[in-house]
């Protein structure tokens, strides 16, 4: 016994496409950049230095005082003297009162003649240094000086472009060559 075949065949389908593809063009501008630097500030402040000489010791050293000093320094010497000589004097007096009637009389005046006789050497003779030590009297005061500096931060200013962006939509277009096809054959 005989069975009935079937048999098959096909065609497969077969299509040509074409395709164009999309295009996408990017172009990103360089952003505008400007940058700005302050300068820094600068302060400076000084107080100048202050230097003191004092020479007022050296000038009395040397005997140029003023008119002044001088005047009451030559009242008090000549006050001194005058005292002294009516202490002298009136020792003077007293001896010859202290003598007299005693036949010393003479002799007592004798005596004061010779102590009071010729110049008076002047001495002891000694060193002295003019001017004295420490007659300059230098004084320094200090100047100072403040830096102050303020720093400027810089100046940065962005400017951002955006992007430019192109597209071109691609496209699929296809077209069948060959047309699917079945065939069933019965045999048998």
């Amino acid at each position: 016994m005989r069975f009935p075949q079937i048999q098959i065949s096909k065609t497969d389908i077969q299509m040509d496409y074409s395709i164009t593809k999309p295009q996408q063009r990017i172009q990103q501008p360089q952003a505008d950049l400007k940058i700005s630097q302050p300068a820094a500030t600068l302060e400076i402040n000084t107080t100048n230095a202050k230097l003191d000489i004092n020479q007022d010791q050296l000038w009395r050293d040397l005997g140029m005082k003023p008119t002044g000093e001088l005047i009451k320094e030559y009242a008090q010497m000549g006050r001194q003297e005058m005292l002294k000589g009516i202490s002298r004097r009136v020792g003077e007096g007293n001896q010859m009162m202290g003598s007299a009637g005693k036949d010393q009389g003479r002799a007592t005046i004798q005596g004061i003649a010779k102590q009071n006789h010729g110049p008076k050497r002047a001495g002891p003779y000694n060193i002295k240094f003019i001017p004295s030590f420490n007659a300059v009297k230098v004084n320094i005061t200090p100047g100072t000086t403040d830096v102050n500096i303020t720093r400027n931060a810089p100046k940065i200013d962005v400017q951002v472009n955006k992007p430019k962006m192109d597209f071109t939509y691609g496209d699929v277009r296809g077209r069948m060559m060959v047309r699917p096809d079945i065939e069933i054959d019965v045999i048998g």
